[in-house]
């Protein structure tokens, strides 16, 4: 089982804040450091993050949070897989993922549909088609080679 990370709860583990707006790079730095440390301690190998909870996302936390946990740095790169977001949100992240060449899988809040974000080739549209046609689990998803 892939345990998910509610990012509402880590927003305010690491900022103490009563908001539900995950902005400024500060911010998103300081609850990827958290969510990093969770999925070190748990040993997942996929992060799935709940947007559900949070209200407001901005550029530079989509970048802080979701982009860096994605791109290769000094690790290999992790398969991202996101819950529950929503139409605003989801512009920042498609521009910040498509800006680094990478893409995620999410699943919308208002629908429920999952959907690529950022950087997906034509064959990543028809393989991601494929596995929706064939009703995959969301645990398949996390697992395309998308980046």
């Amino acid at each position: 089982m892939i345990p998910t990370i509610c990012l509402r709860r880590v927003l305010h583990e690491a900022v103490i804040t009563p908001y539900r707006n995950l902005v400024t790079r500060a911010t998103g730095a300081a609850v990827r450091g958290r969510i990093e440390a969770a999925l070190e301690r748990l040993g997942c190998e996929v992060a799935v993050l709940d947007f559900s909870g949070v209200e407001i996302l901005d550029f530079s936390c989509a970048d802080e949070i979701v982009a860096k946990l994605v791109l290769p740095a000094a690790r290999p790169s992790r398969p991202v897989v996101l819950l529950g977001v929503r139409d605003e949100q989801r512009e920042a992240l498609d521009h910040v993922l498509a800006h680094h060449g990478v893409a995620v899988t999410a699943r919308l809040h208002e629908s429920g549909e999952p959907v690529l974000l950022g950087a997906a080739t034509p064959d990543l549209h028809e393989a991601f088609a494929a596995l929706r046609a064939r009703g995959a689990a969301l645990d398949d998803f996390a697992r395309l080679p998308i980046s």
